[in-house]
This record gives C-alpha cells, sequence and structure tokens, in this order.
C-alpha cells in the first residue's frame, strides 16, 4: 500500500485553510457593509392610497408620484429606500434605519403645491415656474429661509407681480398653508424670492427637498403606518443568523457521519458557499431582508442536495469495482444533468418569482438564485478540485473514505 503524498497534502492542506481565511474575511466584510431591509435594520414603513386620481390617468399619476417620493427620500439620505407600487392606487415605502417620523410624514406625504397669491386673492405665480430651493440663513440676522429661483417665465410674472402689488402684502402658500406674507417693498427682478418665518433649519431644509422634488400629482392618505425599532430588528438578524448557522451544522454533521473524509472536504465547500453567497449579495448591494435569509437557508440545503447526487453517484461506481479515481470522474459526469435538472427549474421558479412579486418575495427570489448558481460553482468545482487532491495526496485510497463497504 502506497504512503500519503505529503506534497500533496500540504497543497490540499494551503487549499483548505486559504478558503476558511477567504470566507472568515468575506463574513467580517458583509457584516459591516450589506444593507439590511426594514424586518432587520428597524426604521419605517408607511402605505400610501391615492385618491381623487383624474379618470384615465391613474397609471401615469402613480408613476409620477412614485419619482417625486423617492427624489425627496433621497434628500433625507436612506440608505436603500424601497418606495413602490403597490396595486392599482396604493404606494408601499420603507426607510430602514431610519427613525423621524415626523419628517418622514410631512415629506412623503405632502402635496407641496406652492403658489404666490396678491392681497386680491388673484394667483401671480406658482411652483410651477420653480427650478430651485435652497435653505440657507439670513446673512442680516441669522434666521433661516428658504431661496427660491424662477424660470424666465417665471421672473418676468414675479417682477410684474411685484410691480403690481409695490408696497402691499403677497402670500405665499404651501397648499392651503400661508408660509409667508412679506410686503413688497421694492419691485423685484431677478427670478429669485425668499421665504421667512421658519422656525429651524431642518424645516426650511424639509421644505426646500419638497420644492425641489416637485408637487405630488395626486393626494395621498396614509393607510398605515408602523416603525420597527432597531432593537427588535437586531434580534430579528439575530434569529435568522442563528437558524442558518444550525441549519448549516447539521447538514456538516449528516455530511462526515455519511460519507465521512469526503464530507469533511464538503463542509469545507459550503462554508466557502456560504461567504460566496453573502459576499455577492454584498458586492451587488443587494438588501439582505428576513425572506432573503429564509432563501439563503434554503439554498444551504439545495447546494447539499448536490453534493449528494455526486456522492451517491461516485459510491455507485465504487461498487462497480472501478477504481477511485474513475469513480469519482463518473460520478461527476454522470450527476451532471442531475444536478442541472433540479437547479434550472428552481432557478426558473426564482426567476419568475422576482419578476412578478414586490417587496420582500423579491428578497427571497434574489437570494434564493445566487444561492443557487453559487451551489452549483462550488459543487462542480470546488468540492471536485478539492476531492481530486485528496486522492492524488493518498488520503483516499478506498471506498471506506466515502463509507462504502466492498465485499
Amino acid at each position: 500500500m502506497k504512503k500519503p503524498d505529503f506534497k500533496w497534502i500540504a497543497v490540499l492542506l494551503v487549499i483548505c485553510i486559504a478558503m476558511l481565511a477567504a470566507a472568515y474575511g468575506i463574513f467580517q466584510y458583509a457584516d459591516r457593509n450589506i444593507n439590511r431591509g426594514l424586518d432587520i435594520a428597524g426604521g419605517i414603513y408607511i402605505l400610501l392610497e391615492a385618491v381623487d386620481i383624474e379618470e384615465g390617468r391613474e397609471d401615469e399619476a402613480l408613476e409620477q408620484a412614485v419619482t417625486i417620493i423617492q427624489h425627496r427620500i433621497d434628500e433625507l439620505g436612506v440608505v436603500e429606500p424601497v418606495i413602490q407600487r403597490q396595486g392599482d392606487r396604493r404606494i408601499r415605502v420603507e426607510l430602514p434605519g431610519y427613525e423621524d417620523e415626523r419628517t418622514a410624514r410631512e415629506v412623503i406625504g405632502r402635496t407641496a403645491m406652492l403658489s404666490f397669491m396678491g392681497p386680491d386673492e388673484e394667483e401671480v405665480l406658482t411652483g410651477e415656474h420653480l427650478e430651485d430651493a435652497r435653505a440657507q440663513r439670513n446673512p442680516r440676522d441669522g434666521q433661516p429661509l428658504v431661496n427660491l429661483e424662477f424660470d424666465a417665465e417665471g421672473a418676468q410674472l414675479f417682477e410684474e407681480a411685484t410691480a403690481r402689488y409695490l408696497n402691499e402684502v403677497i402670500f405665499i402658500y404651501l397648499d392651503d398653508e400661508v408660509l409667508s406674507a412679506p410686503v413688497v417693498q421694492e419691485v423685484i427682478d431677478g427670478g429669485q424670492a425668499q421665504i421667512h418665518g421658519i422656525e429651524s433649519m431642518d424645516e426650511a431644509s424639509e421644505l426646500a427637498t419638497m420644492l425641489r422634488s416637485g408637487a405630488l400629482p395626486v393626494d395621498l392618505e396614509e393607510q398605515e403606518f408602523r416603525m420597527v425599532g432597531p432593537t427588535l430588528g437586531e434580534r430579528t438578524e439575530d434569529i435568522g443568523i442563528w437558524a442558518a448557522g444550525i441549519g448549516f451544522l447539521a447538514v456538516i454533521l449528516f455530511l462526515v457521519i455519511y460519507y465521512r473524509a469526503v464530507g469533511v472536504l464538503a463542509g469545507v465547500s459550503l462554508l466557502f458557499y456560504l461567504a460566496l453567497v453573502l459576499g455577492v449579495l454584498t458586492g451587488l448591494n443587494a438588501t439582505l431582508t428576513l425572506p432573503g435569509i429564509a432563501g439563503f437557508i434554503l439554498s444551504i440545503g439545495m447546494a447539499v442536495d448536490a453534493n449528494v447526487i455526486i456522492f451517491e453517484r461516485v459510491k455507485e461506481e465504487l461498487r462497480d469495482k472501478k477504481t477511485m479515481l474513475a469513480s469519482l470522474e463518473s460520478g461527476y459526469n454522470n450527476a451532471l444533468s442531475t444536478i442541472l435538472d433540479a437547479n434550472v427549474t428552481t432557478l426558473i421558479a426564482a426567476i419568475v418569482l422576482f419578476a412578478l412579486a414586490t417587496g420582500p418575495v423579491r428578497g427571497f427570489a434574489v437570494t434564493l438564485f445566487l444561492g443557487i448558481v453559487c451551489s452549483l460553482i462550488t459543487s462542480l468545482l470546488i468540492t471536485r478540485l478539492l476531492l481530486r487532491l485528496a486522492f492524488r495526496s493518498r488520503l483516499m485510497r478506498s471506498g471506506n473514505s466515502l463509507g462504502v463497504k466492498l465485499s
């Protein structure tokens, strides 16, 4: 009986250690950088419903409202917000990691219809001509204000209005609320105006944000509001991680008991697989949600399934009195079509889910899809490489390495 080849044993150990070290590094990187969804990071959930939509403009109005809300939320700096239509008249908004309830409701739900009206209630200018709005402090007294800049037509209208109402009041309305009522002291011809009487810079910034993003084309009524605390979200993430960890350990235990030395190498490959999925999710800037973790756990089962099919085919080849190397190659080649058939059907299901579903279900579909692709890579390429190295090192000499007893 030939002795173990320590040169190939060293190569196998180096590769396994490198894979484990890479997996550890990827886990650390993903923990720091992966985006967490509302159910994990905590945050705000708002469901809005459009009312009084002009007949025939439902789709156009809802899409425009989604775009405007997206622009407003981008100004808040929320990481990976979710703003999506839900049905024909509803919009779902998720703000992970955001906890300012008042600001969220104000910025998202306000229609932001800006108008300037003379003392005779004659409308002289609207936000339609607004090009920019910026919050700043008054250089004279340090009070917050919003500086408005109009387009060419708006500048002309504003100049005519200030000339007409010189020494009179021009009211500045946001929706039905009077924001400011300045007395016109001179004709303003630069296409600029200022909104005074704002209590804080935060309020001025919110107002400028709403004005820059434009007015909502429809009135939106709040149907549901929910806050998920960060503590609850963190606990949810911990539960998901524990579930994935326990499931993974149970799978490794099964592989080692049933397939012995080969099961150990498959366990190393599976651990690298877990890191690969998380690394890809982080690199794609995807958002991890609780359904996503469920898809992740399910994909572990799919990865093990591929290994089991391969190992069983190898055992069949060994029982047919083939050599270990021939059994390995034949087992992989014969199992390939079965593995592809099983995984491709699940990939199709994941694609359909992603295309037709919304919200958390999409997160499940993305994680499941990536998990299956990565499992194919690890089971068909990486595990195969490790088994070949184990054969070359003479650590796998007979069917005993796979738990096969030959008569």
